[in-house]
């Protein structure tokens, strides 16, 4: 099992709303690297979704139900997963992932404008044992 983080602008649609529909097909996603990320992904991967813009913070688990799959509805180059939302989480803040030694290669700080991105190992084992996962 592998561990992502997937951004989502609150505003557009947040956790609270993917918890209330409990399970969505995750789109929106163009850029070739992020397209990747989704291509990589396999059912029973968990997704930490991050609220981007206002907040900066992961905020809730999610898990990956689908294989990926080319999104053919929309006109530009796009592939998909299915995720179920698993729970809320307590905030933890971009600040605080930055603050943490040994993060430098993370690419939510690297690369802070992908939307989907691997979390690597060191990160999953901090945020779980901060989210109580």
């Amino acid at each position: 099992m592998n561990y992502y983080l997937a951004k989502t602008d609150p505003d557009t649609y947040s956790a609270e709303d993917f918890k209330k529909e409990g399970e969505t097909v995750w789109d929106g996603v163009h850029n070739f690297q992020a397209i990747n990320t989704i291509r990589s992904m396999r059912p029973g991967d968990k997704v930490y979704i991050y609220h981007s813009q206002s907040d900066k913070a992961v905020v809730a688990l999610a898990e990956v139900t689908s294989q990926p799959y080319e999104n053919k509805d929309d006109p530009r180059a796009s592939w998909v997963v299915r995720m179920k939302f698993i729970k809320d989480t307590p905030p933890v803040t971009l600040a605080e992932i930055k603050n943490e030694p040994g993060f430098s290669d993370f690419l939510l700080i690297r690369n802070p404008r992908l939307s989907t991105m691997v979390v690597p190992e060191n990160v999953v084992a901090w945020l779980n044992a901060h989210l109580g996962i």
